[in-house]
């Protein structure tokens, strides 16, 4: 680039910079600037990702961008600017860099942060000072759509700068970066749009969980992109977005065991005695995995859930109506993976009554799946017995005592029979052992990981 080029072009980039943060003064609100400890957290969260990203072709890639986005969406543009520069501040004034490379790092934080909290005010509302447009399915789509036009706003900023200074085609830069980044983008884009979903829902205190989020997705992106063979990448890709569609559901799991302690040993026990019954009433192997992974997730639509619901024995209608719907949004989290339908049936039909007085489908006898029959004895069994229940822990004979008296309305009494089979055969009624299962141990990471990558082919 001659001296007079990169003079002009630097002209506008300068330019370009001062129109965004004009727009971004105009933006700001009193009201923006309110919620002081979402914005603190929210700039902590977008610094610490900042510091692991990494450089693709020219391309910066860093989980900061879910940070940003509930920023956006939560707080109003000129927050959202502040917590871009925020974060990209440090990098810039320590790494040596050009200043056309350095004035683009300042336009895309100010720009597409902007544009996203501007979009947000249209499509969503304003949330500084008043409900959310949208409510729902249609709150989260929207949030969806935020993430993903910011994204391809950022990316052409960055982009533009490589064609100007480096020569770098348009297209090419599409094809080899921004194409193979998009599933990333788009498991991102789902996490953001739940935890803003669950921010409108339950408040502030569910964010924590968004630092286990971003160190989960940071580590992931980090590892799917470093491959340098075609053939290792394609592997690896294949691995790391099953893991990162894995990874968010499990985190979701651990966030809620953050707020109620008895979710994670719950989970990892109602596993272990579903894999067990299906394998004893003659499920193979693949319906006994089934029974294991649903048990591993039959509470994730819990998530959701505000504390109030979490932690008390006594529900008002309208968190009884919100206590049924967990089925469903469980369901509809663990669909989104592949291979995971299944699944999700059997999370979505477990509190199912054999009278036909359950929920949310009111279906009866013979017309629950078996496996939904099989989580529901088995959960309740656990939450009778464990002493970290909201129950009063009673012994495992009086727990089969109560699953008898309700076999044949409640539970399926073939199932009930087979189960209570099984803990005679381990002599747990006898001298009772603690089912001590730990979430991570039973989750098996890796293995599903691969599973979800490489699914097994059916023989001829």
């Amino acid at each position: 680039m001659t001296a007079r080029r990169s003079n002009i072009y630097f002209a506008a980039q300068v330019a370009v910079l001062g129109v965004a943060v004009f727009l971004t003064l105009r933006s700001s609100r009193a009201a923006d600037w309110q919620s002081l400890p979402l914005i603190a957290l929210l700039l902590v969260l977008a610094i610490g990702s900042e510091q692991m990203r990494i450089e693709i072709r020219g391309i910066h890639i860093s989980g900061s961008f879910i940070a940003l986005v509930l920023a956006m969406t939560l707080l109003g543009p000129a927050p959202a600017v502040a917590i871009g520069v925020g974060s990209d501040l440090w990098p810039m004034l320590t790494a040596r860099k050009p200043r056309h490379n350095t004035m683009t790092d300042l336009i895309s934080g100010v720009t597409f942060p902007l544009a996203g909290g501007l979009i947000s005010r249209v499509f969503i509302g304003d949330l500084a000072t008043g409900p959310p447009r949208v409510q729902g399915a249609t709150f989260a789509l929207a949030v969806f759509g935020v993430f993903l036009s910011t994204n391809v706003i950022n990316f052409f900023v960055i982009a533009i700068n490589q064609r100007v200074t480096k020569g770098r085609r348009m297209l090419t830069q599409t094809r080899e970066v921004f194409i193979p980044m998009l599933p990333g983008q788009f498991a991102a884009a789902g996490l953001a749009a739940i935890l803003a979903s669950a921010y409108v829902r339950a408040g502030y205190a569910v964010l924590v969980g968004v630092v286990a989020v971003l160190g989960i997705f940071q580590y992931l992106a980090v590892a799917l992109y470093r491959s340098e063979e075609r053939a290792e990448l394609l592997h690896a890709r294949s691995i790391r977005l099953a893991s990162m569609q894995l990874g968010m559901l499990t985190t979701l799991v651990e966030t809620l065991n953050m707020r109620d302690s008895t979710t994670a040993r719950h989970a990892a026990a109602v596993a272990r005695y579903a894999r067990d019954l299906a394998k004893a009433i003659g499920c193979d192997e693949t319906e006994q995995e089934q029974a294991h992974t649903a048990g591993l997730l039959h509470d994730i639509g819990k998530f959701a859930w505000p504390d109030r619901v979490l932690h008390t024995q006594q529900l008002s209608s309208a968190d009884t109506a919100l206590v049924r719907r967990h089925p469903l949004d469980g369901a509809a989290l663990v669909g989104r993976l592949d291979g995971y339908g299944p699944i999700s049936d059997i999370i979505l039909y477990h509190h199912e009554r054999i009278d036909g007085t359950g929920y949310p489908a009111g279906l009866i006898g013979k017309e629950i799946p078996l496996l939904s029959r099989v989580i529901a004895v088995c959960e309740a069994y656990d939450t009778l017995t464990a002493r970290d229940s909201y129950l009063e822990a009673c012994t495992p004979l009086d727990a089969t005592v109560e699953l008898r008296r309700t076999a044949g309305t409640q539970f399926d009494p073939e199932i009930v029979d087979a189960f209570i089979a099984l803990l005679e055969q381990r002599g747990a009624l006898v001298s009772p052992t603690s089912e001590n299962a730990e979430f991570v141990t039973e989750l098996d990471f890796e293995r599903r990981a691969r599973a979800l990558a490489y699914p097994a082919t059916p023989a001829a």
